[in-house]
């Protein structure tokens, strides 16, 4: 079936409903406000059962604040926490890494201490700047 024949027979079935609905309501004028109103109602309900369900908001109210929730299923909340533990894994990873890096820095650190010709208690002496001027080995 081609798009013509589908845009066809969709023409043909809107004219039909149009053709019944106008009979209908040649119909109900003759009948009490009551009784119209209430079929008015009824094919209201049957047009809204024939949609298709929309996702609608709904305010959720709780305590002193609200806050709007969408009717979806279990994969959109998978979906909507799944950018979180992400993120919670990236901060974890990154401490892990500066972590090191900071424990490896004061090996370094350690390393020249231990190694180097002067006692550590040299490093803490105010005069010790001047040392390493006047000795050719700062800067």
């Amino acid at each position: 079936m081609t798009t013509t024949d589908t845009l066809l027979a969709q023409a043909k079935a809107d004219q039909f409903g149009r053709a019944v609905a106008m009979r209908l309501s040649a119909g109900s004028e003759d009948l009490p406000y009551e009784v119209r109103e209430r079929l008015r109602a009824a094919r209201v309900r049957a047009l809204q059962a024939r949609r298709k369900p929309e996702l609608a908001p709904v305010v959720v109210g709780r305590g002193a604040s609200a806050a709007l929730a969408l009717k979806r299923g279990w994969l959109y909340r998978i979906g909507s926490v799944l950018p979180l533990l992400v993120l919670a894994a990236g901060l974890v990873l990154l401490h892990t890494i500066q972590t090191d890096d900071r424990a490896s820095e004061l090996a370094e650190v350690d390393t020249a201490l231990l190694t180097d010709d002067l006692p550590p208690a040299a490093y803490a002496d105010p005069g010790f700047v001047q040392f390493l001027k006047q000795s050719g080995r700062g800067e």
